[in-house]
């Protein structure tokens, strides 16, 4: 029986891959056995069709919740989990490699405080309380280099407005990127939506945070040539 009045799913195209060519055994084992088990409550549209927000009391036990954007292989992730154990971390990626690879992180380091959302992000964005959210974390996106392709960038009105109401007032948004031109669309964009950057010098935006770990993107960045930028906004 349909349930008429629960929203209507929106049209959302989207352009990045969600599968590889090839999963190990041990990788699908991971999705297999593991997955379900990081799940941050009831996100997909036919799981939570009423869209009723996540209650990340509950997920967390209370504890202050941050957000990753598109994780790549998990390692910033797992970092920032071991490394602050207080703190509840949820993961977005719709690259199911990318997720399997994280799964296989997660089971060497044992880390209980991470939930995964193995999918589009702004599906997230719907269920996430406002305001729920003390910092989030957008490292080396999808570049989108042609023209033609700049709206499909993250740094657009799509997603920066639904992110910044699920951010806490205050909160941090973290942005490495090694393109150019992906500095100058962020800069543009991400202030027209209720956020401030922070930089103040030079440094602020070379060098990379206190807490960073190089990830397996940034090390091919800098392999081939290209200089690592670090961006950090409050949203206001």
């Amino acid at each position: 029986m349909t349930d008429r009045s629960a929203p209507e799913r929106p049209h959302r195209n989207f352009y990045g891959r969600l599968k590889g060519k090839h999963l190990k055994a041990s990788q699908q084992a991971y999705l297999e056995e593991d997955l379900a088990s990081y799940a941050p409550g009831p996100v997909s549209w036919e799981a939570n069709p009423a869209r009723q927000p996540l209650d990340l009391d509950v997920v967390f036990g209370g504890r202050e919740v941050w957000l990753e954007i598109g994780f790549g292989g998990g390692e910033h992730l797992v970092h920032q989990a071991a490394r602050n154990p207080g703190i509840g971390l949820i993961g977005a990626e719709p690259y199911i490699n990318g997720v399997a690879k994280l799964l296989g992180l997660l089971r060497q380091a044992e880390a209980g405080n991470v939930r995964i959302h193995p999918d589009d992000v702004r599906d997230l964005f719907d269920v996430l309380p406002p305001s729920s959210i003390a910092r989030a974390f957008l490292l080396y996106p999808d570049p989108w280099p042609k023209a033609r392709h700049h709206r499909r960038r993250f740094v657009t009105a799509e997603h920066l407005k639904p992110l910044a109401q699920v951010l806490k007032p205050g909160a941090i948004f973290r942005v490495a990127t090694d393109i150019p031109d992906y500095v100058r669309q962020t800069l543009e964009e991400v202030p027209r939506h209720g956020f401030t950057w922070l930089a103040e010098g030079p440094a602020d935006w070379r060098e990379p945070w206190k807490d960073w770990t190089r990830t397996r993107y940034e090390a091919k960045a800098v392999r081939e040539g290209r200089v690592p930028h670090y961006l950090t906004f409050r949203r206001d």
